[in-house]
């Protein structure tokens, strides 16, 4: 069942848990993120960046969703544009069915530079115009991430003023606001132990407790996947993500979408290498795509259950959403 995000993430607010978002490119990933909200009877947010609208040629990933949609009924699930950089990405991924979309506004169209206050109003105003003709959700971010993910992010920590956030959602109308409380993009968040600026969430939700919040950058990057992938031929350094525990106070506190994309995309690679390194002699495609979707499938229900998701897909499909 694809509905609007607000949805989703209204009905994770009032019941204190946390809706997962996973990024996909293919079809295989999204098999994997629906089968495991399938297992864990979750609600689900499937995300696609620019880049991934792009590798999968636009019109293919609106199938995909299509087929999700069929293949799944019983799983609520919205479909999310993620750091949209202007109105026209926003516009396109309307047109191809998305339910929700991202503007990021705290950083120019480049996708690198950081912008000004009036710059991210300003375009975070003409979307939220634009998609709630169509019912589609709106989320804006306030403050700016560290690392770099599908060519998006300056490498500067702003993090989030809990003022400025309230005003600039009084300004922008917004229906979710992306928050800055020290993650990062990608897979290198933390050189040591890993510190949130929880303090942040907790001073935004008194001054809003209704709106929800969004936490990005917020894989956990396992030291075992890591490992694997470099068992077999791959060269991470070693790097902490954000602790399961620091994302459950996080929620405790307000956060009610949790964008994981790092911790799926080392599930599969570490499945692939190491099919390559056992087995050279493979080369039929399924014989490494399908152990590779299982892995991910594995690690996304991990994550509802850490997020507190399982058990309430069937409770939005009795509130009759």
């Amino acid at each position: 069942m694809l509905v609007p995000m607000k949805i989703l993430i209204d009905h994770a607010m009032k019941h204190q848990y946390g809706v997962g978002a996973f990024n996909a490119n293919n079809m295989e990933q999204i098999q994997a993120i629906m089968e495991a909200a399938r297992e864990t009877d979750s609600p689900v947010i499937i995300q696609a960046s620019r880049g991934a609208l792009q590798y999968s040629q636009f019109t293919f990933f609106k199938y995909l969703i299509l087929a999700a949609e069929e293949a799944y009924p019983e799983i609520p699930f919205a479909v999310h544009l993620d750091h949209g950089n202007n109105l026209e990405a926003v516009k396109k991924a309307i047109d191809l069915g998305f339910t929700s979309v991202m503007i990021d506004g705290s950083l120019r169209e480049d996708g690198k530079t950081v912008s000004s206050y009036e710059y991210n109003v300003q375009v975070t105003k003409s979307v939220v115009d634009y998609a709630h003709q169509y019912g589609v959700t709106v989320e804006g971010e306030i403050g700016t991430l560290g690392g770099l993910e599908d060519g998006v992010g300056s490498g500067e920590i702003h993090l989030t003023d809990p003022a400025e956030a309230k005003k600039f959602v009084a300004e922008t109308g917004l229906d979710a606001l992306a928050v800055a409380i020290g993650t990062s993009h990608g897979a290198y968040k933390f050189a040591s132990t890993p510190i949130l600026e929880l303090g942040v969430v907790k001073e935004i939700k008194s001054l809003m407790p209704d709106l929800p919040l969004v936490m990005h950058g917020a894989s956990s990057v396992p030291q075992e996947l890591t490992d694997k992938i470099n068992q077999y031929g791959g060269k991470m350094p070693g790097a902490k993500g954000v602790p399961t525990t620091s994302i459950r106070e996080a929620i405790n506190l307000g956060i009610a979408k949790i964008n994981v994309d790092t911790d799926g995309r080392m599930a599969v690679t570490a499945t692939i290498r190491e099919i390559f390194h056992n087995h050279p002699e493979k080369f039929d495609p399924r014989d490494y795509l399908k152990p590779a979707r299982e892995a991910l499938k594995e690690l996304v229900a991990a994550r509802m259950k850490d997020f507190g998701a399982s058990g309430h897909g069937r409770e939005i499909n009795n509130d009759g959403a």
